[in-house]
């Protein structure tokens, strides 16, 4: 279990504290406008108000888009969406680290909060670099001197080694927001000791992980079984020596997936009982759903589920699971015709009295359309983040903050 310091270990009354979110939310490319506001409430509801009604006075440092990108704007909206989250009023100051922003901290008062602009509008703050380097930028040399204390609740930025991640680690007393401290206890629990059975159900579209989360997850002894569906479940199928037919395998070439192929294959090998590929598919004919057995692959048709058959059988070993993840759908959710092997698994998952964890963008887009968001034990808001940290590897923010000043 990974060790740092939390909101219970420290007194934050009457002290400047910096806090560093992730707010980073999609944007319409024409109005400017942000459409979805759930990490901005995920902060706003948790750490950001309960160092507020401790009396802290609280300067929030957060990032939107990258440079160059539509989604690339001021953080005014995010402040005045914060506003309305936790009912009482949000100062903001267009302006990182120059002399209105300092004026600004300086002004503030206990129980206040100021949320600064747009944390990458310093051109420095994407740089990677260590903790060390990072604490000699302008951005914390200008902003330490007026903190007290620094909070890092953007796991979800986490694996990045930024300039507001990593560098006030080193000169400020560093401890994890409430978002920063459930994603790492949640993820402890799914991948240092999970309770056994522990099940992996890898699905969507972005394929390119896959691989080095199953060979991670199983030769760490962390996963009894890998359920594979979606996009992932394609490139498995073709790894056991599955032709999918025409429309289905250019797919796979276009997206470049088919590298992955030898290196699943050899690890099919290496644990041919723990992971699952699907035993049926949906294909798309004349825009109805027909099932069909893999046997009878190779297929005319575009694959965009997976069949009643393969449902079973996950749901057979889901139903045993005493820790379950899952990280992607089954197939087009979107699309009513092949909704159904999203849905039963995720029903599946949703009704178990396993601890289960669900992360990434198109996974919480499927349980809240089909209403079970509130059954997953912890619904991950980290894209980037949580696919790193399923594959093992140590992530920036989460070492500085370890590694940084506990006092």
């Amino acid at each position: 279990m990974v060790k740092f310091l939390t909101l219970d270990d420290v007194n934050v009354k009457d002290k400047v504290v910096l806090v560093r979110v992730d707010f980073n939310s999609p944007v319409d490319p024409e109005t400017k406008k942000v459409l979805d506001d759930t990490r901005i409430r995920a902060h706003g509801e948790t750490t950001i108000k309960e160092l507020s009604e401790k009396g802290a006075k609280v300067v929030v440092l957060a990032h939107q888009g990258r440079k160059g990108d539509p989604d690339f704007i001021s953080l005014q909206q995010h402040a005045e969406i914060l506003s309305k989250v936790i009912g009482k009023p949000v100062k903001f100051v267009d302006d990182v680290f120059g002399e209105r922003a300092k004026k600004a901290i300086k002004e503030l008062k206990s129980g206040e909060i100021l949320v600064l602009e747009n944390v990458r509008y310093f051109a420095g703050e994407t740089k990677e670099g260590t903790p060390e380097d990072h604490a000699k930028s302008e951005l914390v040399q200008a902003l330490a001197p007026l903190a007290d204390i620094f909070v890092n609740d953007a796991f979800a930025a986490a694996h990045r080694a930024h300039v507001s991640i990593v560098g006030f680690t080193k000169v400020l007393p560093s401890i994890a927001g409430r978002i920063m401290e459930r994603e790492l206890k949640s993820l402890s629990r799914v991948l240092e000791n999970p309770e056994k059975p522990c099940v992996y159900v890898l699905g969507g579209a972005k394929a390119d992980d896959s691989l080095e989360i199953s060979k991670y997850v199983l030769e760490n002894g962390i996963a009894d079984y890998v359920l594979t569906g979606g996009v992932v479940g394609h490139v498995f199928l073709v790894a056991k020596g599955y032709d999918l037919g025409e429309p289905n395998m250019k797919f796979l070439e276009e997206k470049k997936l088919l590298g992955l192929v030898p290196g699943i294959r050899e690890l099919m090998q290496k644990y041919p009982d723990k992971i699952k590929v699907p035993v049926d598919v949906a294909v798309e004919v004349e825009k109805k759903r027909k099932e069909i057995n893999v046997e009878d692959l190779p297929t005319k048709y575009p694959i965009y589920d997976i069949g009643a058959k393969t449902v079973e059988e996950y749901a057979k070993i889901i139903r045993s699971a005493k820790s379950i993840v899952v990280s992607g759908p089954m197939g087009v959710f979107e699309n009513s015709e092949f909704v159904y092997g999203t849905k039963r698994i995720f029903e599946e998952i949703a009704n178990s009295k396993a601890f289960s964890l669900a992360g990434g963008g198109h996974t919480i887009a499927a349980l809240q359309e089909l209403g079970l968001s509130g059954k997953i034990s912890y619904v991950s808001t980290a894209g980037g983040a949580l696919i790193e940290f399923l594959m093992g590897r140590k992530l920036p923010g989460v070492t500085a903050l370890e590694q940084g000043r506990k006092t």
